[in-house]
């Protein structure tokens, strides 16, 4: 699966294969304990994405403002499992911390991008450990760190 066009969580977990569902599961179950209070579960870009919603951030996405503001994303795709967590591309210390916990914990190599974590096999999907990331920032945290962020751009 590469994008999906599911509408709900449930349908886009339906769609995928069986050990591919087994690690969504996994990866939505330990976020939704661990994320703070104010982050909502939707089906954002073909993922099962945590946003600021507008009733939080009225302001929205700064690229389409209908939307809300994505936070963190889980993908199941084609060769690889995905999680994209915006906070870390805009927090210097926060990936410091992901990089030192994930290089302490698992002996095989990080594969990331500036937000985009990737996995190939379900085995090494550190499911405790992305618990523990969605868990280090609030909704307003990242409110005032998207918007510091856009002020240097501007």
């Amino acid at each position: 699966m590469v994008s999906s066009a599911a509408s709900s969580v449930p349908d886009y977990l339906s769609e995928l294969p069986e050990e591919k569902r087994a690690v969504m599961q996994s990866l939505r179950s330990i976020v939704q304990k661990n994320i703070p209070t104010g982050f909502q579960e939707c089906m954002q870009y073909g993922m099962i994405s945590y946003v600021v919603p507008h009733s939080i951030y009225p302001s929205g996405y700064h690229c389409d403002p209908r939307l809300p503001l994505p936070f963190m994303s889980l993908a199941a795709q084609k060769n690889h499992f995905a999680v994209y967590h915006m906070g870390m591309y805009s927090d210097p210390e926060l990936l410091s911390w992901f990089q030192e916990a994930f290089a302490a914990r698992y002996a095989y190599k990080l594969d990331m991008g500036k937000s985009c974590i990737r996995f190939n096999k379900p085995d090494q999907v550190p499911v405790e450990l992305i618990g523990e990331l969605a868990a280090r920032m609030s909704p307003s945290d990242w409110i005032s760190l998207y918007e510091a962020q856009l002020k240097k751009k501007k």
